[in-house]
């Protein structure tokens, strides 16, 4: 009789969830009674508060409570979930739609769009984290313009559409099939995503902004808003285009002038006490030399007579140091990109390390010859489209001449989907050959960024854990390795 009960009221109370989210995805007045008692069935659930404010997103609320990464990671899989846990399931469900599909009226800043750019990820990640899409589910988002439910829209240069941003949603710049996290979601999905995407852009206005350089000066460069400018370069033209380039280099420039500080305050290598110290007046080890020769002192004349002279090691790396810097292109990397392909252009201008550059989505591009300029980088990226990164791994390899003396950077999430064994294995060839392997997850200031949990434990295993939070942490690893 309880059991009956208490599945009654289960079940009342996700009727309760599910009625405010339908309440608030067709009318964006509040009903009162349905958020009195959705609240309740929160606090009920110990879920914090935030997740049934729409303008909390599902990053801030991960933030603050880690523990809800992995429910939002599988929360729409097919695979099993805790028994019992339905409400709270029906909780999570209906903070993720309502923040993906309730996206309201009236103007979007560019930080508002790049939020809803990363509850859009947390919703593939939920619905592509899990066991391979079954029958009904399409092979990629997006199959190409002309194909049955495919996006209309490419993410390259000459995709020639208007989409703008939204074609970070669909096929990837070749024209093939995404893969990646976004290989799970169907062509109708994607063109749903990709519409919603391309209808806060247009209520940004940003192009109109750009057609005038008055209101482009007043325009301040950030990550959310150069994130847009890369993703809509390829609709620009003339004017607009123009300042577009200008906002880039503006906040590349900005960006460059702290990690070249940073760099510069980093600590260097370890000595080489291989090599012999250099017997100069300037490496002399005074402290040391008296010590060693302490049993040389004579009392009578009061004078220490000195046997041996002992100086410093101060030799570090004389052989050039091989950088291969590999980038996942997808839009949900576009924090660690910016910031990683300007950190390889201040390596490029070091003496003695030979800094290569490759970026990647379903092909592999090697822009090693602008690695000096971050600006040229990232004009040729295109960001979106599905991850392979085999294919990148397939253009890195070559260019490793002396593993012991190489570090390899690879940045990206990781979700690799039906591609993950082959590039894992091809990272623990390079790893065991002796290269310095370092992943890296998510370099910024601040904020979160899933990784793949299976690709996360496998390189902690092996002994490369993956770098993720304020990019400090990468510019050690470079320096101590580099100097």
């Amino acid at each position: 009789m309880s059991d009956d009960i208490s599945t009654n009221a289960d079940r009342n109370r996700r009727q309760v969830l599910y009625w405010r989210l339908l309440a608030r995805l067709f009318d964006h007045e509040e009903q009162p009674a349905l958020e009195t008692a959705s609240v309740a069935v929160a606090g009920d659930l110990g879920l914090p508060a935030g997740l049934l404010d729409p303008a909390v997103s599902v990053d801030s609320l991960v933030q603050r409570f880690p523990e809800l990464a992995a429910e939002f990671e599988t929360l729409l899989t097919s695979g099993e979930h805790v028994p019992g846990g339905e409400v709270r399931r029906a909780a999570l469900v209906s903070k993720l739609l309502l923040n993906v599909f309730a996206t309201g009226a009236g103007d979007v800043s560019a930080t508002q769009l790049a939020t809803w750019q990363q509850d859009a990820a947390w919703f593939k990640r939920a619905l592509c984290a899990g066991p391979a899409p079954g029958p009904g589910m399409g092979a990629g988002m997006g199959t190409g313009a002309g194909e049955p439910g495919g996006a209309a829209a490419g993410t390259g240069p000459d995709a020639g559409s208007d989409a703008g941003p939204a074609a970070g949603f669909g096929q990837s710049p070749g024209g093939g099939t995404g893969r990646g996290i976004d290989a799970g979601l169907g062509g109708d999905l994607a063109k749903v995503l990709a519409d919603i995407e391309a209808g806060l852009v247009s209520r940004m206005r940003l192009r109109e902004v750009l057609a005038d350089p008055a209101l482009a000066r007043q325009l301040t460069p950030s990550m959310s808003l150069v994130e847009q400018l890369l993703r809509d370069k390829a609709n620009l033209s003339g004017v607009a285009l123009a300042n577009a380039k200008a906002l880039i280099r503006r906040y590349v420039d900005e960006v460059a002038e702290v990690l070249r500080t940073q760099v510069e305050k980093a600590g260097v290598g370890t000595i080489d006490r291989s090599v012999p110290p250099k017997r100069v007046f300037r490496n002399l080890d005074v402290e040391r030399t008296i010590w060693k020769n302490l049993t040389n002192w004579n009392p009578e004349d009061q004078r220490l007579y000195v046997d041996r002279l002992y100086y410093r090691h101060t030799a570090r790396r004389t052989t050039p140091a091989r950088l291969i810097v590999v980038v996942d292109q997808s839009g949900s990397m576009v924090d660690s990109m910016v910031n990683c392909t300007i950190l390889a252009s201040i390596f490029a201008g070091l003496p003695k390390v030979d800094v290569h550059l490759i970026a990647y989505d379903t092909r592999a591009l090697d822009l090693t010859p602008w690695v000096h300029d971050p600006f040229e980088v990232l004009l040729r990226t295109n960001l979106g489209g599905g991850n392979d990164g085999p294919v990148a791994m397939a253009m890195a390899q070559p260019k490793i001449a002396d593993p012991r003396n190489t570090v390899m950077v690879w940045i990206s999430d990781f979700y690799e989907f039906d591609r993950s064994q082959p590039l894992f294995d091809a990272i623990q060839s390079v790893h065991r050959s002796g290269v310095k392997f370092i992943p890296v997850g998510s370099v910024n200031s601040s904020g979160h960024q899933s990784v793949n949990p299976w690709f996360r434990q496998k390189l902690k295993d092996l002994g490369t854990p993956v770098i993720s939070g304020h990019i400090r942490k990468l510019v050690f690893e470079l320096k101590n390795f580099l100097a």
